[in-house]
């Protein structure tokens, strides 16, 4: 009986060989077709005049400042997101409140609202004619059009990743451990350091690769507020974008390849924060469980006696 039932329980859960096969050749041909010769075009295309012409176009002054612009840009949003991820995680999934809720809402509002969007907001709160614009431009402030607005339109459109990747992982080692920490007599930055920060630096990382791979690939809300001034306000996405429409093709994937070589750094150290996370689980799986102490043998043995 418990045969025929194992029997059945198979068949019902898998598939034929030939489901298998199928599905695995349309995910191959799909990569294939929409990942890997896309992504062989932007180098082929790029090097297609010879190294010399690639390194022209890279070492081009309008080139250079969008590289250096988009650096700074994702050097200053990822460490803020960095601080208001862990602050926001540490809210919803450390403690009850009135409007929790709602600011769960809002940290995954820029996952429903267009970049673009974003960045005419930011143009409406910032710009010549906005809410704070004459005022912004009697103190001779200038957020749009200038870094500044580059850098809140990249902070409004990155600032999820992290949160969201630590809010399930702190909700799912709940606080006992924090607890017994201060229990125990240790202050707060004591347990954040050495209980809190430990058991999420896993998922602390992957939110930061994603949040930096998104910040320096954003285009929507930055074109909306960047004003396409070359040299200046331009990052690579943006110069890619003025070069491709100018017809300097070779020049314009040449940036774009620099964005794909970076994009493939992320995916590579994110394939090893996601393989070192894994092997440490798997090492702790396999540590032999803990043998009783002494103390509870002799309280047992007195017992006895």
């Amino acid at each position: 009986m418990s045969t025929t039932l194992t029997r059945s329980a198979s068949h019902g859960t898998t598939e034929a060989p030939w489901i298998r096969y199928t599905l695995t050749g349309l995910a191959l041909v799909f990569m294939l077709l929409f990942l890997v010769l896309p992504l062989a075009a932007v180098f082929t295309e790029a090097l297609r005049q010879g190294w010399q012409a690639y390194w022209e176009a890279l070492k081009e002054p309008d080139a250079w400042s969008a590289i250096r612009l988009t650096l700074l840009v994702a050097a200053i949003s990822v460490p803020l997101n960095l601080v208001f991820g862990i602050a926001a995680a540490w809210c919803v999934a450390k403690y009850e409140f009135w409007g929790k809720s709602f600011l769960t809402t809002l940290i995954d509002l820029p996952f429903s609202v267009s970049p673009v969007v974003a960045g005419l907001i930011y143009v409406l709160v910032f710009g010549a004619q906005g809410w704070l614009g004459p005022w912004l431009m009697e103190h001779d402030i200038r957020i749009i059009f200038a870094v500044p607005g580059i850098v809140l339109a990249t902070l409004f459109i990155t600032f999820p990743f992290i949160a969201r990747e630590l809010i399930p992982l702190m909700q799912a080692q709940g606080n006992d451990e924090e607890q017994a920490a201060i229990v125990l007599g240790a202050t707060g930055w004591q347990t954040f350091w050495r209980v809190t920060l430990p058991n999420i630096k896993w998922g602390l990382i992957y939110g930061v690769i994603l949040c930096n791979a998104r910040a320096m690939g954003e285009f929507g809300a930055v074109s909306v507020v960047s004003g396409h001034i070359r040299g200046q306000t331009n990052t690579m996405p943006l110069h890619v974008e003025v070069l491709y429409n100018e017809y300097q093709s070779v020049a314009a994937f040449a940036v774009a390849s620099l964005l794909a070589l970076l994009a493939l750094v992320t995916l590579a150290i994110k394939s090893y924060v996601e393989w070192q996370h894994e092997r440490t689980l798997k090492s702790v799986a396999e540590l032999p469980p803990e043998r009783p102490t002494q103390p509870h043998t002799s309280v047992s043995m007195s017992h006895e006696h």
